[in-house]
């Protein structure tokens, strides 16, 4: 697999962009298409990987909670991914940027005929100019809003896949919290943020306990899986406070940021 340094892939989750109602945060969800945009005019190809579907639609459907039924599950998947996607396509719109939606189900990546047809449709929306924003399709996978081991992670896998599927060089993943610390800075005041991780398997268990948010399926542990999945192909991989999308941009100049998980020297870049 060839590794394109131009290429990147932006995982947001839940967390990032709606609040705790599920109602979206508007502001995030500006700054986040205004620094892709922006990335995207400086010459990079970028790809967005958004969660929220599910918590969008329960807002927008009045349910209260996230329901238990898959069925209703499913149908605040539908209702949410035509609110989500109404309103990327409005503010790329506005930094004179075009989105386009692709759903996929885990089923999807195991038949060769459908990771050919996906494999053509992304490259035709990058050769054009236009950022993919992909999600899981909720709305018919069974499999990943039941289930309690999360096949994609809320999309935290997902977005690993898509970055070694499109060879990007880098995989940003959005998320509640700086990066990965020494221990849970929930818990403990005194917790240290890790600026770069070189061993993924010196990561002990306290440094990725916790169970992401209640809107969310994801969490540290997820993201370091994905991390692991990535780096094995040759992708570096940050993980980064989506309250400051404008990090994306310090990565892409290579300052620091958030939490690096250099790729494994034995894959060279292209």
């Amino acid at each position: 697999m060839k590794i394109d340094k131009k290429t990147i892939v932006v995982k947001v989750g839940t967390s990032t962009i709606t609040n705790e109602d599920g109602s979206i945060k508007l502001r995030i969800l500006d700054r986040l298409t205004r620094v892709l945009s922006e990335a995207a005019s400086s010459g990079y190809k970028v790809l967005l990987v958004s969660s929220g579907a599910i918590g969008v639609g329960v807002n927008k459907m009045r349910l209260g909670s996230k329901p238990s039924e898959t069925r209703l599950k499913q149908a605040a998947a539908a209702v949410g991914q035509c609110e989500l996607m109404h309103l990327y396509d409005r503010y790329f719109g506005e930094y004179d940027k075009m989105a386009g939606q692709i759903l996929f189900t885990s089923d999807d990546l195991d038949n060769e005929e459908k990771r050919s047809n996906l494999s053509g449709t992304l490259e035709a929306l990058i050769e054009k100019g236009i950022i993919p924003i992909i999600n899981e399709n909720d709305s018919i996978s069974h499999a990943e809003i039941m289930s309690n081991e999360k096949i994609f992670g809320d999309n935290d896998m997902l977005s690993a896949i898509v970055a070694g599927f499109v060879g990007a060089g880098k995989l940003i993943i959005l998320s509640d919290i700086d990066g990965l610390y020494d221990c849970d800075p929930r818990k403990n005041k005194n917790a240290k943020l890790i600026s770069r991780v070189d061993d993924l398997d010196s990561i002990s268990n306290e440094m990725i306990q916790g169970a992401g948010s209640a809107r969310g399926t994801g969490g540290m542990m997820s993201k370091i899986s994905a991390a692991r999945y990535a780096t094995k192909l040759g992708i570096d991989v940050f993980i980064e406070n989506g309250s400051n999308p404008e990090a994306i941009l310090d990565i892409l100049d290579h300052k620091k940021a958030g939490t690096l998980f250099p790729a494994k020297e034995n894959n060279s870049k292209e």
